[in-house]
């Protein structure tokens, strides 16, 4: 998954209450649903993991 901003990579970030999407080289966060068209494959898999995704 591309950052909306830069191009950079995104990656899960977990918080204690949260799940967001981080991009690696410019740190912008993302709410799952701000980039939920983009999800690809993997990202799929690992959010499944969790019971419960809190949009705020």
């Amino acid at each position: 998954m591309k950052c909306k901003k830069c191009k950079g990579r995104l990656e899960i970030l977990r918080m204690c209450r949260k799940v967001r999407m981080q991009c690696k080289d410019c740190g912008a966060e993302y709410q799952i649903h701000e980039v939920a068209d983009q999800l690809d494959s993997e990202t799929e898999e690992i959010l499944a993991r969790y019971t419960t995704i809190i949009y705020d």
